[in-house]
């Protein structure tokens, strides 16, 4: 029999676990901001100097993308929806194709350091703007959240100290940030990745052990309806299906991995363009990693909690706090083990802060600042560290706010996703699309707000009917608890498929359904479209656009697997060379010097 454990168990060991993650992470910083000479330029603190290898940025591009929301997310839908959400694998398999052969070679050659300074070499300044504020206001906020929510529940269950791991991860982050630039941030996120896997590679091993091996996991999970995934429902309005989250999944992650400042900086910090499509393929190897971690941890969840669940038991009030529920109950005794968990979590915090706090600094640098005075190279690097340090102390006060917002934090989140659609729509116009013009784009990213928007309020006031998003069933007979009240015994189905309607709308039920992974598809097509038929009403055929700004056959033929074409192949095909991109000024002294050493 299942008993709910008291809120504790953060013990001196545990505390010395975390601490020591967040030194480690500190030393890094004070590291590159020595080591090499120290961060001398712009794009030695934003951009690494342009000389960073495939390995680390791909570790970077896994762990920022990887938040602590995911890292207690994740395993609790595994629990309570089973293993569809592991069909993500699909969706991340596109992402990275689409984005390193189709957007990444565009950015690459243009060299640029912020994302939407594209915008503005493709259409006009405006645009680029808009883009800039809304990536810093949106950022800024989904960065407070990322920091507090993660934060309370496991100070819910674990009785760390809330905002005292608020405020040290907040100092920690904004300080080898500041320090260290982009290669302090790179490097850290390589640590913390692999404080992630360790995490999550102790909660597997050890509740393996617990239930007397992982084919009796499997064999609960089986019975428990876990395993099962294949769902091809073509409904829209249905929560997770195959379909919406191989085609919805793919678009909501492309508005990240191609077009979002966070993740693009990485990748064209690289020294080739060989070394940044590379990266983005081993990125792909590293979320598979994390996402078979994550749903490994869920399904040990279910097996541990198959006969008394947590949440109908009210041992834990959210989902979130289900993941360091299990933790507790699988390492209450021993030292230093629930520590590590907190680290790994923390680790996924650390890595998405600082990501966006170099990006913050990136855009603001080089789109508000850059552009309108004429700064010499040392003193943008100090503005650099400057912007750096004011972001990290804006996001620790934006963790505070969250904290105040209560039931507006998923509205925020679901905001911040809708975002990305329109915004991939507008860069899809620009790379693909050579006849749309500056009032096509700006018509279609309007036109793509207004409705992604529109229907994303409407779903927050109407709520999906439960039968579009009900979880499986749970129970709690193997629990041994006083004075639990009957309507808990109750399955998720019972009653909740026949709650009233009769006053919803009509697009309650349709519009205002669609899952939300159709959100960010339905705000890039209509931005893609408007924008196409905008410009051809406004003579964008009649317009030249450069060459340099587009998709070219070049980029989406000649990648890695071809660059030891013969000479005649190479002349056919007008391919890029194999170290494009290192004629950057910029970094020309490191390619120098490595030359002279061979």
């Amino acid at each position: 029999m299942v008993t709910c454990r008291e809120v504790g168990g953060f013990g001196v060991w545990d505390y010395v676990v975390f601490a020591f993650m967040l030194v480690i992470s500190a030393v890094i910083g004070v590291y590159y901001a020595f080591a090499g000479g120290g961060q001398r330029t712009r794009e030695a603190f934003l951009m690494g100097g342009r000389s960073m290898s495939a390995f680390p940025v791909a570790l970077s591009l896994t762990a920022s993308f990887m938040s602590a929301v995911t890292i207690l997310g994740t395993p609790a839908e595994i629990y309570r929806f089973g293993c569809m959400f592991s069909l993500f694998a699909i969706s991340y398999a596109f992402v990275a194709l689409i984005t390193a052969e189709i957007f990444m070679p565009v950015f690459y050659r243009l060299k640029i350091t912020s994302t939407y300074e594209y915008l503005e070499m493709r259409f006009n300044r405006p645009l680029r703007l808009c883009g800039t504020g809304l990536f810093i206001i949106l950022t800024i906020l989904y960065t407070g959240i990322v920091i507090y929510a993660p934060a309370l529940a496991l100070y819910q269950v674990t009785g760390i100290h809330l905002w005292g791991a608020v405020v040290g991860t907040g100092v920690v982050c904004t300080f080898y940030c500041t320090l260290g630039g982009l290669k302090a941030v790179i490097w850290t996120d390589v640590f913390q990745a692999g404080i992630m896997i360790a995490g999550f590679l102790s909660v597997i091993i050890r509740g393996a052990i617990v239930q007397h091996g992982f084919g009796n996991i499997i064999n609960d999970t089986s019975h428990g309806k876990r395993l099962d995934f294949w769902d091809f429902n073509p409904n829209p309005l249905q929560r997770h299906t195959f379909w919406t989250i191989v085609i919805g999944g793919t678009y909501t992650w492309l508005g990240i991995y191609a077009v979002n400042q966070s993740q693009v900086q990485r990748y064209l910090s690289c020294k080739s363009r060989f070394q940044a499509k590379l990266s983005l393929y081993l990125n792909l190897v590293g979320l598979w990693l994390i996402l078979a971690c994550a749903v490994l941890c869920g399904l040990v969840m279910y097996s541990v909690f198959k006969d008394c669940d947590p949440l109908k038991a009210k041992c834990v009030g959210a989902s979130d706090q289900l993941m360091p529920y299990l933790v507790l109950e699988l390492f209450n005794e021993f030292p230093g083990m629930i520590g590590l968990f907190v680290a790994c979590a923390y680790s996924g915090t650390l890595s998405t802060v600082s990501s966006s706090v170099n990006a913050l600094a990136a855009v603001t640098v080089e789109d508000l600042i850059k552009p309108y005075f004429t700064l010499t190279e040392l003193k943008l690097s100090w503005i650099s560290m400057c912007m750096s340090l004011f972001y990290g102390a804006v996001c620790v006060v934006m963790a505070v706010v969250a904290s105040k917002l209560g039931a507006l934090l998923q509205a925020a989140l679901t905001i911040f996703g809708m975002i990305g659609g329109p915004l991939l729509g507008l860069f899809s116009l620009g790379i693909l699309f050579p006849f749309v013009n500056a009032l096509g784009a700006f018509i279609g990213l309007v036109s793509g707000f207004i409705i992604t928007l529109w229907i994303g309020i409407g779903s927050h006031i109407y709520k999906p009917l439960p039968f579009r998003t009900l979880p499986l069933n749970r129970t709690i007979i193997g629990c041994n608890i006083a004075n639990l009240s009957t309507d808990v015994y109750a399955m998720d189905s019972i009653d909740q498929l026949t709650i009233k309607n009769s006053e919803r709308p009509i697009l309650a039920n349709s519009l205002y359904s669609l899952s939300y992974l159709y959100l960010s598809p339905v705000g890039t097509l209509i931005t893609i479209g408007v924008g196409i038929v905008i410009a051809l009403l406004t003579g964008g055929r009649k317009q030249k656009v450069d060459k340099k700004f587009l998709l070219s056959k070049e980029d989406l033929f000649c990648n890695f697997l071809f660059r030891k074409l013969k000479q005649e192949d190479k002349r056919v095909l007008d391919c890029p060379p194999y170290n494009e991109g290192t004629d950057n000024p910029a970094f020309n002294h490191i390619e120098m010097m490595s030359d002279s050493k061979t």
